[in-house]
């Protein structure tokens, strides 16, 4: 299992070091809110999941999460199931992830 998360990893740490240099951040909107501090792996995964099948395509989830390992699999779950990790940032206690449906 570390083999793989090592990958990812190195892939998530690229968008968070991305997003950290942005001069400017707009504020997003977005549709549909979930909270999943204190849910551990793969909960907010799970979690994200699920919110999202309630919502249209094009509309945005922003997940706020605090398990360490939503770093890796947040990202990853947007690019295997082709939902658009459109920011990631910290923030209210934990990483907010925008997501937008696929």
């Amino acid at each position: 299992m570390t083999a793989i998360h090592t990958g990812h990893a190195t892939l998530a740490h690229k968008l968070v070091d991305k997003l950290k240099h942005r001069a400017y951040l707009p504020v997003m909107t977005y549709d549909a809110d979930l909270d999943a501090k204190g849910l551990l792996c793969p909960l907010p995964v799970l979690k994200a999941r699920k919110r999202l099948q309630a919502l249209a395509s094009g509309q945005i989830l922003r997940v706020i999460a605090d398990d360490p390992a939503a770093i890796v699999d947040v990202p990853h779950f947007c690019a295997e199931a082709g939902h658009a990790l459109i920011d990631m940032s910290d923030g209210d206690g934990g990483q907010i992830y925008l997501i937008r449906k696929a």
